[in-house]
């Protein structure tokens, strides 16, 4: 293999490693946006003639972002989306992915935390050289559901606590350790 070849070769492999991290960086701000109800990053993560179907119904994607903050909010103080595993497969400015999600759901009196196993089946579009979610199908495959009591002891007293808005802690620039937050 000659320089030129290599160098190509290389290229190749640099564009499809970049493609993939811009995929999941997107579909972890996606999760990110419904965990702290910023309608405005969750919207960043979608087409807008896209949608998205948790559940019976298709939602379009503008519409998206404010349906699942009401949902989470109606039955729910705190909600944690975790993405695991990830496949992806590239096509040209079409990609498919799969990535499992294991979301926590505390409940409104907070003594009870359902955690529910899934998976999004996402078919990305990059446009312009952003890569966003086109649409989304979301499968429920387990649930368990246990006390959440502990949360309020005094093994957690004064823990940071997450919140639903930018005055959330990791919105903070620069993290500083000043006391602030909203705690346990």
């Amino acid at each position: 293999m000659n320089l030129e070849e290599e160098l190509r070769e290389l290229r190749t492999i640099v564009r499809h490693l970049k493609d993939r991290q811009e995929i999941l960086d997107c579909i972890i701000r996606e999760s990110r946006g419904r965990d702290r109800h910023d309608a405005a990053l969750t919207a960043s993560c979608y087409w807008p003639e896209g949608g998205d179907e948790h559940g019976p119904s298709m939602t379009p994607a503008t519409e998206y972002p404010d349906r699942a903050n009401a949902g989470h909010a109606a039955f729910f103080t705190a909600n944690q989306h975790n993405i695991a595993n990830h496949s992806c497969e590239i096509d040209g400015d079409t990609a498919y992915c799969e990535s499992y999600v294991v979301g926590g759901l505390l409940s409104l009196d907070e003594t009870v935390c359902k955690v529910a196993m899934g998976r999004y089946m996402d078919q990305m579009q990059r446009r312009n050289g952003e890569w966003r979610i086109l649409n989304r199908r979301s499968t429920v495959e387990m649930a368990v559901e246990g006390d959440a009591t502990w949360l309020a002891s005094d093994a957690v007293k004064g823990f940071l606590r997450g919140s639903r808005d930018d005055a959330d802690v990791s919105y903070q620039r620069p993290i500083v350790f000043d006391g602030s937050g909203r705690r346990w």
